[in-house]
């Protein structure tokens, strides 16, 4: 009996001990993800769009240099390199693809047709034609878009309730990015009904950014940027006149008043990341299509204003500007 018992014992215990060493070799044993990013140029909204988009990723234990290898490409404003990136990926193998930026977002819907994309960074995706329905966008593509409508409502209420001496905007923009057109068309009608005219500076290259804004010298009353990549990428040149000049500064993202624009309506670009790094999350490890995932819309507006900037842009900070601010102690830049 002792001996059947021992017997038993020893068998129980080398069970165990395989079992053991079955669940170790297991858990060691994770898949690695191949992802492909390709971004339509380098500028602060942009990139902090990509490192929100890798944190939730990294959350949720997907990370780069462990078990994530990421193939990130720039196209460096440029459609050749832009189109050529798109169709080096479409011949790669990869998990995931993401498209930073409109002309980035069409190019990879266009040569991408296996792999499951998503996209940021997209001022109207029905407009690009990137989906048909927002709610179903169907295929091989979702993403998040990062402009509401009523944020440009928003901020044209503000400006007109705050500085009545503004009756002509001067808008720098590239005519030949879809994303700033619509949303110049968007801004255009509701100054309209504020009695403001808005004038355009148009140009080609980031290049000619300076030059468009001095050309508005004297002309308008305020400067106004729109989600336009050109022109964000030449942001800098557009502060030095309106410094120089005095002139009241407003944008379409905070990242452009955290340099020194007084005034946006809008949200954290590194959030907006983090959206859709979320639901790249929902697509690798639950196996989620994105045909069957609603594109997003920023829900989280506020007004942004940097007060430090103001007095750069001769503007006299008022109790009723900060008062419109929901959450002072995160948007009023001091």
């Amino acid at each position: 009996m002792k001996k059947k018992l021992a017997l038993t014992l020893l068998l129980t215990s080398a069970l165990i001990a395989v079992a053991g060493c079955g669940s170790k070799e297991t858990s060691g044993s994770g898949k690695t993800y191949k992802i492909a990013i390709s971004q339509i140029v380098e500028h602060p909204s942009l990139d902090a769009t990509r490192l929100g988009f890798l944190a939730a990723l990294k959350e949720a234990g997907i990370e780069d240099g462990k078990n994530l290898k990421v193939d990130y490409n720039n196209a460096q404003d440029d459609q050749a390199n832009n189109l050529s990136i798109a169709q080096k990926i479409a011949s790669a193998d990869n998990d995931l693809v993401l498209g930073i930026a409109t002309p980035s977002a069409l190019a990879i819907a266009d040569k991408v047709k296996k792999a499951p994309v998503l996209f940021a960074a997209v001022t109207d995706p029905l407009a690009a034609k990137l989906v048909t329905n927002m709610d179903k966008p169907g295929g091989n593509i979702s993403g998040a878009a990062d402009t509401n409508p009523e944020a440009t409502t928003q901020l044209v209420e503000f400006i007109a309730s705050n500085f009545p001496k503004v009756k002509t905007v001067g808008l720098v923009i590239n005519e030949g990015e879809q994303n700033a057109v619509i949303m110049a068309n968007k801004a255009e009608a509701e100054l309209t009904k504020k009695g403001i005219k808005l004038i355009k500076a148009p140009i080609t290259n980031t290049s000619e950014v300076k030059q468009a804004a001095q050309s508005l010298v004297g002309r308008v009353d305020a400067f106004y940027i729109t989600l336009d990549n050109k022109v964000v990428s030449g942001v800098d040149t557009i502060l030095q006149v309106a410094k120089e000049k005095k002139i009241p500064f407003f944008s379409s993202d905070r990242d452009t008043v955290e340099k020194g624009a007084f005034a946006t309506v809008g949200f954290k670009y590194y959030d907006h990341g983090y959206q859709v790094g979320k639901m790249a999350v929902e697509i690798l490890k639950n196996g989620k299509k994105p045909a069957d995932m609603k594109v997003t819309l920023p829900d989280k507006l506020d007004l942004i204003l940097n007060v430090k900037a103001a007095k750069d842009l001769g503007i006299q900070v008022t109790d009723a500007m900060k008062n419109a601010v929901k959450d002072k102690d995160k948007n009023i830049i001091q």
